[in-house]
């Protein structure tokens, strides 16, 4: 795999929170209480995982984004900026807090309640107001915590440029198929595929995106076809503990080997790499790798 001393130039568009995890036995059945062991909160959402995971690994970054003009936005920018993120183009709204997400988890499982909240006052203005910097760009990163027209605007802008378009069909759900086609490459989850593609099944899709659609699972597996035969690539780690954050993370190693020009396998097996660091730690940001450790 190789690496130039030339960094690449990210953007990333897409969404930030805090994320409050409760951990717990087990998690609670309809009208019950349970008692949680502990309480902890992390910085998150998918667009600001992967800003700080590809800023981690050595790319420049710009992030796109919206935070509400109450603490937790103060919190998440000053987090960016230490994490070496260009938060020039992060919007602040008072029609909203800061976004945030309600995590109840135990050893072996998880629920997710997500409250956009300022995330949903992003616009296609925000994302005009760095046309220069997409355009002088290496590659876009995006996620489906935007709206549809967020995406289809950003998809579109960065065809216009030539550049690299990144998806991280997460969290699954319907989209619009221009961006499914504009799009370089598709990061999505195996069990999440009807959600964003229908009824059609994992070889056809696969084959219908080769090279293009990379499937992951729980044990940190990928599946791809490369326009010849289906490729499989695994790497699970028996200490794994957390699942949530794993995809962010897979993307931006994957992302961040293309950018330097590495064949897919090479990709994948970064991906893959920071994936199972990820999943060591709590918190989506927590475990996110800098590419020395990786090396």
């Amino acid at each position: 795999m190789n690496f130039s001393k030339s960094q690449p130039k990210i953007v990333v568009i897409g969404s930030c929170s805090i994320d409050h995890f409760v951990t717990t036995d087990r998690l609670p059945a309809s009208h019950e209480f349970v008692t949680a062991q502990k309480y902890e909160y992390f910085f998150g959402g998918k667009g600001a995982n992967q800003a700080v995971g590809m800023s981690r690994l050595g790319a420049h970054v710009y992030f796109i984004g919206c935070v509400g003009m109450d603490p937790a936005g103060q919190q998440i920018m000053r987090n960016l900026v230490q994490e070496n993120v260009n938060v020039g183009f992060v919007a602040e709204t008072d029609l909203e807090t800061t976004g945030s997400a309600f995590i109840t988890k135990t050893d072996t499982d998880y629920s997710v309640v997500v409250i956009p909240a300022a995330n949903q006052y992003l616009t296609t203005q925000n994302i005009d107001a760095a046309d220069k910097y997409i355009r002088e760009s290496d590659m876009l990163l995006l996620q489906l915590e935007i709206s549809d027209a967020l995406l289809k605007h950003a998809v579109l802008k960065g065809k216009l440029y030539r550049k690299t378009v990144g998806l991280y069909a997460s969290p699954a759900r319907k989209v619009d198929q221009i961006i499914l086609d504009q799009a370089d490459f598709i990061v999505a989850k195996s069990n999440e595929l009807s959600l964003v593609f229908g009824s059609e099944n994992l070889e056809s899709l696969l084959e219908k995106y080769s090279n293009k659609l990379f499937v992951r699972d729980e044990t940190n597996s990928t599946v791809y076809q490369n326009g010849t035969n289906m490729k499989y690539q695994r790497e699970e780690n028996e200490n794994m503990k957390y699942q949530i954050g794993m995809g962010d993370g897979f993307t931006c190693g994957f992302a961040y080997a293309l950018a330097h020009g590495n064949q897919l396998e090479d990709c994948v097996h970064l991906g893959n790499r920071v994936s199972a660091e990820v999943s060591l730690k709590t918190g989506a940001q927590t475990g996110l790798p800098y590419l020395k450790d990786l090396l």
